[in-house]
C-alpha cells in the first residue's frame, strides 16, 4: 500500500484531468468527482477512480483538491450538506486550484477551518500545455505548515511553486499573472495585424522577436495559435473575462490604477460579446482584425 496521502480531486475540466493524471503518474490514488461522466471515464481509464458523488469523492481523501471555472463553483462544492466541508473528514487539507477572489479564499479558509479542515489557496499559470507537461507555475496562500506539506504534491503538476502569504494571497498574484497574460496576448495580437499589414513574412518576424526583449512565454505558447488562427480553447476568452473582473475589482479595492489593463479587460469583454467566449484567449487577434478592418472567419 502507498504511503502517500489519498488524494480527492474535484473538478476534471481542461486543466483538472491532465493534472488529476500526472498525480496518478506520481503514484497517487486519486478518486474524482465531476459532473460530465466521460471525464470520470478518462480519470478511470488512467487508474483513478470515479466518485458517485462529491460527497463520496471526499470522504476518506487525505488531501481534497479543486479546480472549478470560478467563485461560485467554489462555493457551490465546498458548502452545504452535500458540500466538501459537511462531508470531509477532521485534518483533510482542502487545496483550491481555482481561479477565484481572494475574498472568496479568505473566507472558505475561515469556515473551513472551524470545522478542523486545513486549506491553501493554489491557483495556477501555465494553460492545458502547461497541465499536461506538469510545468505549471503554482503560487499558494495559506499557513507556512500546510504548504510544506503539500509541497511533495505540488511538485507532480508544477516546476515553479512558490508561497506567496496568507490565504488570499495566491489568488492576488494569479489575479496579477492573469492581467500580465492578457495585456501580453493584446500586444501580440496587435503586432501580429500590424507585421501581416506590412507584408512582413509572419512566421519569420514572430521567430526573431521572440529571440529578442519583446520574447515571453505568452508569445511562445501562443505563436502557432496566431500565425494558423488555431483558436481552439487551452485557455477561454469567457475565463479570461473572469479573471480581468477578478484583477480590477481587487485594484480598485485597494486603489491601484490599471490604466492599460482596464482597457484590455474592455476588449476582452467585447471580444466575449460578439461570440468568441467559446475560444481560447489568443482569439484577441480577432478583435484587433476587426477594429483593422479584416475580415475574421467563424
Amino acid at each position: 500500500m502507498s504511503n502517500l496521502p489519498k488524494i480527492a480531486w474535484i473538478g476534471l475540466g481542461i486543466m483538472g484531468s491532465p493534472m488529476a493524471e500526472n498525480l496518478l503518474k506520481a503514484g497517487y490514488q486519486v478518486t474524482g468527482y465531476t459532473l460530465e461522466a466521460d471525464k470520470l471515464d478518462r480519470l478511470a481509464r488512467a487508474g483513478g477512480t470515479a466518485a458517485g458523488s462529491l460527497a463520496q469523492a471526499v470522504a476518506d481523501a487525505d488531501v481534497i483538491i479543486t479546480m472549478v471555472p470560478a467563485s461560485p463553483q467554489v462555493e457551490a462544492i465546498a458548502y452545504g450538506p452535500d458540500g466538501i466541508l459537511d462531508n470531509a473528514r477532521h485534518g483533510a487539507l482542502l487545496i483550491d486550484m481555482s481561479s477565484i477572489t481572494p475574498q472568496t479564499s479568505i473566507d472558505l479558509a475561515q469556515a473551513a477551518g472551524a470545522k478542523g479542515i486545513r486549506v491553501l489557496d493554489a491557483p495556477v499559470s501555465g494553460g492545458e500545455a502547461g497541465a499536461i507537461e506538469a510545468v505549471l507555475s503554482i503560487m499558494v496562500g495559506g499557513e507556512q505548515d500546510d504548504f510544506d506539506a503539500a509541497r511533495p504534491l505540488f511538485e507532480a503538476l508544477g516546476k515553479t511553486i512558490v508561497r506567496c502569504g496568507p490565504h488570499g494571497s495566491g489568488q492576488t498574484v494569479k489575479a496579477a499573472n492573469q492581467l500580465i497574460v492578457a495585456i501580453n496576448i493584446q500586444a501580440c495580437a496587435e503586432a501580429v495585424v500590424f507585421l501581416e499589414k506590412s507584408g512582413v513574412d509572419l512566421t519569420a518576424a514572430l521567430d526573431v522577436l521572440n529571440g529578442g526583449l519583446a520574447g515571453s512565454t505568452v508569445l511562445t505558447r501562443k505563436k502557432d495559435n496566431f500565425t494558423h488562427r488555431d483558436f481552439a480553447p487551452g485557455f477561454r476568452i469567457d475565463l479570461h473575462h473572469k479573471d480581468m473582473g477578478i484583477v480590477t475589482d481587487a485594484a480598485r479595492t485597494v486603489g491601484a490604477a490599471l490604466p492599460v489593463g482596464t482597457v484590455v479587460a474592455g476588449l476582452v469583454a467585447a471580444l466575449r460579446a460578439q461570440g468568441d467566449g467559446g475560444l481560447d484567449h489568443s482569439a484577441l487577434l480577432r478583435g484587433v482584425e476587426r477594429l483593422s478592418g479584416q475580415h475574421t472567419e467563424g
